[in-house]
């Protein structure tokens, strides 16, 4: 037997759980099938020597593929099918009792879950899927979303209160929200990577204005971050402000916690933040004087 009937041999006895993790992550057996196959394609083109773990390699692979066309998708996709037909084709793939299908033959909440799984944020509905139901540690889960596996389990945790059909958490608090800011602030003007993942959702936007974007690429030549339009992510936007917020004073913005730039008493840059749960979501950068004086802000130094 070549090397590649050996990989494909391997492959193939991963290939029921890899397809019952996609699904559960994606509700459609087509793009479970897609994820699946590039799973197997992404195995062929990697050095897996020293992998000790290869159903854990393949989950971890699997599980990428799904979050990007999670966070990817732009159009709603088809309506979640009944999980009894891929349950007993997996019942039939073994003879031997698993926990994977016992939880895709609960034949009444098959449905109903992917419907509920499907309101989640992608990153949510990840953590959520792999540890609820794979018993995936957060510790992985964590690599695999771009967080710390402490941000990991608050997001299975808010996705479970979802699906246990528990009614939304109230809205952060006040000072709770000038905390969160005032962390990713400090993280950022310390350099402390790890610090600025732990404030930001794993699914965080930063967009920023045509004059931001302009007055960054003009001043990185002096070492100033490199700035796109929009951002996405933890580890993008992290990367974008590690080290990078010495001269920003913290602020309330139409009446929320903030940050602005000032040069000569004058405001010239405003961090407009969004925050949900325990995490920023979103970061507006601005730097253009027309928006910028729609503004009320109160410097609070």
């Amino acid at each position: 037997m070549d090397a590649l009937q050996q990989l494909t041999t391997r492959f193939e006895q991963h290939r029921d759980h890899l397809r019952a993790v996609a699904y559960r992550m994606l509700g459609s057996r087509s793009e479970a099938e897609d994820a699946v196959q590039e799973s197997w394609l992404r195995l062929q083109r990697a050095d897996t020597t020293d992998v000790d773990n290869l159903g854990g390699w393949l989950t971890t692979v699997v599980a990428r593929v799904c979050l990007d066309l999670l966070r990817s998708r732009t159009t709603r996709r088809e309506a979640p099918e009944d999980l009894g037909g891929v349950a007993a084709a997996q019942v039939r793939a073994s003879d031997r009792p698993d926990p994977e299908h016992e939880v895709l033959l609960a034949d009444s909440v098959g449905t109903a879950l992917l419907v509920v799984l499907d309101t989640l944020r992608p990153a949510e509905r990840l953590a959520f899927v792999l540890h609820d139901i794979f018993a995936v540690p957060f510790e992985d889960i964590a690599t695999i979303v771009g967080c710390s596996p402490v941000a990991a389990r608050q997001l299975a945790s808010r996705a479970r209160s979802r699906v246990q059909g528990a009614p939304p958490a109230a809205g952060t608090a006040p000072d709770r929200k000038r905390e969160i800011v005032d962390a990713f602030l400090a993280a950022s003007r310390e350099g402390d990577f790890e610090g600025l993942l732990a404030v930001l959702d794993p699914d965080v936007v930063l967009r920023a204005d045509d004059i931001a974007v302009k007055t960054a690429a003009a001043r990185a030549a002096h070492g100033a971050p490199s700035l796109v339009a929009e951002a996405r992510g933890a580890h993008a936007v992290a990367t974008i402000f590690k080290g990078h917020a010495r001269g920003a004073l913290r602020a309330i913005i139409d009446g929320e916690p903030g940050a602005v730039w000032a040069q000569g008493g004058q405001t010239r840059s405003a961090f407009i933040f969004t925050i949900e749960g325990e995490a920023i979501v979103g970061i507006e950068l601005t730097m253009d004087a027309q928006r910028l004086g729609q503004l009320d802000v109160v410097v609070r130094g």
